[in-house]
């Protein structure tokens, strides 16, 4: 099968059905269908050809939903990347993914990226006119694109996916369209080079029906889209989440349409979810765990967890998934209730085998897995090991702390040191929080260092940026 195979289909069944909305904008599936076409001209015409990759520098929009299936329809393969990637960024990612010399991009990244690939991009004029070339023959081996790991931590890395695997992953949750049946309406605020939000909008337009796309995600704006459009379904990181329902106009937001709350990419706590219940009533609220490697969750947790969901789960394995909690350092299964890394294998996983995913977690006797941090992220205090989310949770709990981020930073006696990042919401200084962390957690717990922001960096997804979060603390 070919990527663009479900999407067509929707193309000629639902063809004057509005696909999506970007921005004021409404474009039907036939204008899809047109802009798909002229892409793929001007692709072919610029000397892409099947097996190609193509650097796409672009926000949520016309532009880069069209050109990742118009690379996929010519044979070649589409690498999303940051519309807010800089030259360097993109010059690592594309030549680590093995990019050719035509790239594409929106307005606002066309110098970056020609400082980065030495070539004038192609821009938004590619979505009107030219003609559609033939279509490529493609096998399900054949890469159809090349997504990025989010790189919190350091460079992301390509992880090329074929058309079997999400073209396959797109028809599994996307029901055939149907002329006669009501159009979902879904609303995609992830950035659109990440797995969830590819993945949602592919699944949105795969099934006919229409997405609403904000190109970069604020909670205001978000509440009047979600109420204007009668959006049904979500996906939101927590952190999303938490300033939606936290933000003035949410108590005034009619959200009544909204019958699925999909969520994830980051822990979301209990009463998190909780209070999100209260503006969304109607919804049903299922969190997914996954990763990049796996083509987004492999675990889930949903209706009928609810006692799981309280101790703070992550879900059990998804159907046709296979888990293990690994001992990194012998590679052995942990018993259950012991720490381990968590390991996946599933038919649209990025490769075959076990996908080591760098992910602290335990399991119950019931199969429930809990998310505990990233390998990466735990602190290695003169060997003791101390993990970042234990030291967080203490700090929150202090009346006059809004926010806490917790990293490693060089020490020259011990290796690395506790470090914690601070958003305060009263009046408190180091050495209180330090008592208030050392009557709570051991004494090697206590962060050595502190510094005070206005706001906790964040990735564009909503995660903490661990790279500006050791920068902040390494100038601290």
């Amino acid at each position: 099968m070919n990527l663009a195979d479900p999407i067509d289909e929707a193309i000629a069944l639902v063809p004057s059905r509005i696909a999506l909305f970007v921005d004021e904008d409404e474009v039907t599936f036939a204008a899809l269908g047109d802009a798909i076409n002229h892409v793929s001209s001007a692709l072919v015409a610029s000397g892409v050809v099947p097996g190609d990759r193509v650097p796409l520098v672009a926000s949520s929009g016309l532009l880069a939903t069209a050109t990742v299936l118009a690379c996929a329809r010519i044979g070649a393969a589409a690498a999303p990347m940051s519309a807010r990637a800089t030259a360097g960024e993109i010059e690592i990612m594309a030549r680590t993914a093995g990019c050719g010399g035509v790239a594409v991009a929106e307005h606002e990244a066309t110098d970056r990226v020609v400082e980065a690939i030495g070539a004038k991009p192609l821009g938004e004029e590619i979505l009107d006119g030219g003609e559609m070339p033939r279509r490529a023959a493609v096998s399900d081996d054949d890469v159809c694109i090349v997504l990025f790991t989010s790189g919190t931590t350091g460079v992301p890395k390509p992880v090329p996916f074929s058309h079997g695997i999400l073209g396959g992953r797109v028809r599994a949750f996307a029901a055939p369209p149907d002329p006669a049946a009501p159009t979902l309406v879904s609303i995609s605020c992830v950035p659109f080079h990440h797995v969830a939000g590819l993945v949602g909008v592919f699944v949105g337009l795969a099934g006919g029906n229409t997405v609403v796309l904000q190109r970069r995600f604020e909670a205001g704006a978000w509440l009047a889209l979600a109420e204007k459009r009668r959006v049904q379904r979500v996906f939101l990181v927590p952190t999303m989440l938490h300033r939606i329902i936290d933000h003035p106009g949410a108590a005034r937001a009619d959200l009544s349409a909204v019958q699925l709350v999909t969520y994830g990419a980051a822990p979301a706590t209990p009463e998190l979810i909780a209070r999100a219940r209260t503006f969304m009533p109607g919804a049903v609220f299922m969190q997914v765990f996954g990763q990049t490697e796996t083509l987004g969750g492999v675990v889930a947790l949903g209706p009928g967890d609810e006692t799981a969901a309280e101790k703070g789960s992550v879900g059990k394995a998804m159907a046709g998934v296979e888990v293990r909690v690994v001992d990194p350092a012998t590679g052995e299964d942990v018993p259950d209730g012991e720490v381990g890394e968590f390991w996946a294998r599933a038919p649209h996983t990025a490769t075959p085998g076990w996908i080591r995913s760098g992910d602290l977690v335990r399991r119950d006797p019931d199969g429930y897995l809990y998310a505990v941090g990233r390998m990466s992220d735990v602190i290695n205090r003169g060997g003791e090991k101390i993990d970042p989310a234990e030291v967080e949770e203490a700090l929150r709990a202090h009346p006059s702390v809004a926010d806490a981020a917790v990293a490693g930073y060089p020490d020259a006696d011990l290796g690395e040191n506790v470090g914690a990042v601070i958003v305060t919401s009263g009046d408190v200084d180091e050495n209180e929080l330090r008592a208030h962390v050392r009557a709570r957690l051991a004494p090697y717990k206590v962060p050595a260092r502190i510094v005070f922001v206005a706001e906790i960096p964040l990735t564009e997804l909503g995660k903490v940026s661990r790279r500006d979060l050791r920068d902040l603390l390494d100038h601290g």
